[in-house]
């Protein structure tokens, strides 16, 4: 079996600050809890954005449960600095933007859809050249 196919999401997605993982640890034995983070949550996305941000998880979902291990899905947030590189990269002016593979750009509104058949096609090719 080849190595998996690359699928990289830029999207914008909810942000939370947390504590290293020790702290976290501490911080939560101590009894606090993580209200402060499930707030940043609620709030970091206007809702257009956390709509939209729900539809590419839900993509995402469904592109691991159909291919299992025959993808690598790497969801990066648009506002991050990777997400800005990418983007510049890519020629990505809209979100979400899918690229596949390293070489193949889906952006806007059908982005989701038409990755969707290319990662298909891509693997279905796979398929095709195993049994041969």
């Amino acid at each position: 079996m080849s190595k998996p196919l690359l699928v990289e999401v830029i999207a914008y997605a909810p942000t939370t600050f947390y504590h290293c993982t020790h702290c976290e640890v501490a911080w939560r034995t101590m009894g606090k809890s993580d209200l402060v983070q499930r707030e940043q949550l609620a709030s970091s996305l206007p809702p257009d954005l956390a709509q939209e941000y729900l539809a590419v998880s839900n993509w995402v979902r469904e592109q691991l449960r159909r291919h299992c291990d025959r993808i690598v899905v790497k969801v990066i947030d648009a506002a991050s600095v990777e997400g800005v590189f990418k983007a510049l990269r890519y020629n990505a002016r809209r979100y979400p933007a899918v690229i596949v593979d390293g070489k193949t750009r889906f952006v806007g509104a059908n982005a989701l859809e038409a990755a969707a058949q290319e990662i298909g096609r891509r693997l279905q090719g796979e398929v095709t050249a195993i049994a041969a």
